[in-house]
């Protein structure tokens, strides 16, 4: 069997009544002159949404027919045994335009039982954020379902929630059930569970192209809302150049930051998993025994897991990367 190798895919781009060109003009995908294109799924194994090999000889290939060939030679034995030939990540960038809806995302046992499929637990990192721009994580005062209904039928659930302004940089973890909305004028990665389900709990009365306003899911995220309040809810982390700096850990990924200005090798033989680099500044050269690959800003590769050792050299100046895995 031919050796593994980095892999990159085809992103599938997504119009959204909140998006915008940002896509295209600063991440450079070819959103094929959409006017409200919000989302680039990066690498993706839903249903009916599965990501396409774009490089080397498996080019053509989706996610889920690699994952069969190859088994935890690409994603772990561990995560093979776990997941089977299903990817268990979804990686976006999202362009919002305007405001995204306050929604809520099921947790995996809430999700088993009404849909069969896991929950959302994501993550975002902030690429670009427009002055004053504003997201929504969490509630900024005690809730709970009367108060939080009182409010909604009122319209003033926006009342309850916590908006932070937000930059270049700054990291936020959503585990399912934390209420939550992207704002407009950011440009973001996110990291998830492969998952597609999300409950629209607030959508602005906006209506579609059709003049229709979208459904909401008031009812079913009830339950799955958690109505705790945090002290903070920005995740707090520092960067060591030329070294993985861990930002998020949990039992669905864990996600450093690396920053480079000089080769670093790397030697994952004790993780047993995939590894996937997200370019989110400049860009740096991936190389290995056998070949190498380039990944620039907005640009997504998954290193086998067989891939056990390799470098990373940037190619001018100062490269970021989003290093992810599963612990």
């Amino acid at each position: 069997m031919a050796q593994l190798y980095p892999l990159k895919f085809v992103p599938i781009l997504k119009e959204r009544i909140w998006g915008g060109n940002r896509l295209h003009s600063v991440l450079n995908k070819n959103t094929g002159g959409r006017e409200l294109c919000g989302e680039s799924w990066e690498l993706s194994a839903v249903e009916g949404h599965i990501s396409v090999v774009s490089n080397g000889f498996l080019a053509g290939n989706d996610l889920q027919e690699v994952i069969e060939i190859y088994m935890g030679d690409l994603v772990g034995e561990k995560v093979y045994d776990k997941f089977g030939v299903e990817f268990p990540l979804l990686i976006k960038f999202i362009d919002a335009e305007n405001d995204l809806s306050i929604q809520v995302h099921p947790n995996d046992e809430l999700s088993k039982v009404r849909h069969n499929a896991y929950g959302k637990t994501e993550m975002w990192y902030i690429l670009e954020a427009d002055p004053g721009s504003v997201l929504n994580s969490g509630f900024n005062q005690p809730v709970d379902k009367e108060k939080y209904l009182a409010y909604f039928h009122a319209g003033r659930l926006t009342e309850l929630l916590n908006f932070e302004q937000v930059k270049q940089g700054d990291v936020f973890f959503i585990p399912a059930g934390r209420v939550h909305a992207i704002g407009k004028g950011i440009l973001l990665a996110e990291i998830q569970q492969t998952s597609d389900i999300t409950y629209r709990i607030f959508d602005y009365n906006r209506k579609d192209k059709k003049g229709k306003e979208r459904k909401l899911h008031t009812e079913l995220a009830l339950d799955a809302i958690d109505f705790s309040v945090r002290d903070e809810y920005k995740t707090q982390y520092s960067v060591e150049r030329n070294s993985s700096s861990k930002i998020v850990e949990c039992e669905y990924f864990t996600t450093n930051v690396l920053e480079i200005d000089q080769p670093v090798v790397k030697d994952y033989s004790q993780l047993d998993s995939f590894i996937l680099y997200i370019g989110v500044e400049g860009s740096c050269v991936l190389s290995w025994e056998k070949g190498s690959e380039e990944i620039t800003k907005g640009e997504t590769i998954l290193v086998p897991a067989s891939l056990e050792e390799f470098e990373l050299t940037p190619k001018k100046g100062t490269t970021r990367l989003l290093e992810v895995y599963i612990s």
